[in-house]
């Protein structure tokens, strides 16, 4: 009798369950072919959110982005829409975690400063984004990788740790080796895009880094904008300069083009 009953139902709402079985499939092709999307991961237990957009077109590579010190935030997912109207797909990686609380300077400098005491653990939480976001895009030949302040400084940690990439680009990030690392192990270029009077790696961090990347025969560029000290990039901080936002954008278009032909 239940059999007879569950047949008669199916029968006479087929119509419904047709459009029904219709609006999943448009909602899963839609998701399918969607150019933006978050993507969930766990580290020990922790949850993690990155974010991922793709050109529509034909893709000329992999950026990934690292965060400033307040966590992944509108700021990176913007600069990963600009890089996919670029024509490459943009991922802003999540460094500390979807349920950290990142209120104020007191936060921020919890997080960073962790981090920066526990280098493997820095280079796990890098590393488990990038493999995450690998299982989704396949491994592209062209791979960046940039960042913004604390991310600028998780850029050269990332070069240091012998990942494979096509370049590291630093947005006045901090520029100083820690003892007992090198970059005997790094396989892309770098590219240093750093204010004149930044406060918090100064011009005798930027000569230490270039004696470092020359002595192990690391290519490089250095973008030096005078007068301008830390976070150039960002509206609405006191160092923010149009100026020099512009010029370093400008920067790493250039090297993404030139270093995507080689």
């Amino acid at each position: 009798k239940l059999n007879t009953f569950i047949w008669k139902y199916i029968y006479a709402n087929q119509n419904y369950l047709k459009f029904y079985d219709y609006f999943l499939y448009l909602i899963n092709t839609i998701y399918a072919n969607s150019h933006i999307k978050y993507f969930n991961y766990q580290i020990d237990g922790k949850d993690y959110s990155s974010y991922l957009v793709k050109p529509k077109g034909n893709t000329k590579g992999i950026i990934f982005i690292i965060h400033d010190w307040n966590g992944l935030n509108k700021y990176e997912k913007s600069r990963a829409d600009m890089l996919a109207e670029e024509g490459y797909v943009g991922v802003a990686l999540d460094l500390f975690g979807v349920n950290t609380k990142l209120e104020g300077f007191e936060d921020y400098r919890r997080e960073t400063s962790f981090l920066y005491q526990n280098r493997k653990e820095f280079r796990k939480r890098i590393k488990s984004g990038l493999i995450e976001a690998r299982k989704i895009l396949g491994n592209l030949k062209k791979q960046f990788i940039i960042g913004y302040c604390f991310g600028g400084a998780a850029v050269l940690e990332t070069a240091r740790s012998g990942e494979e990439m096509t370049g590291f680009v630093s947005f006045h990030g901090g520029l100083k080796t820690p003892e007992g690392q090198d970059y005997s192990e790094t396989s892309g270029s770098i590219l240093i895009l750093h204010g004149s009077v930044d406060p918090v790696s100064n011009m005798d961090d930027v000569t230490n880094l270039v004696k470092e990347l020359n002595d192990f025969e690391i290519q490089h560029e250095v973008h030096i904008y005078g007068g301008v000290r830390h976070s150039f990039t960002i509206k609405g901080s006191r160092d923010y300069s149009e100026n020099a936002e512009n010029k370093s954008w400008d920067a790493l278009l250039n090297y993404l083009k030139e270093n995507s032909k080689l």
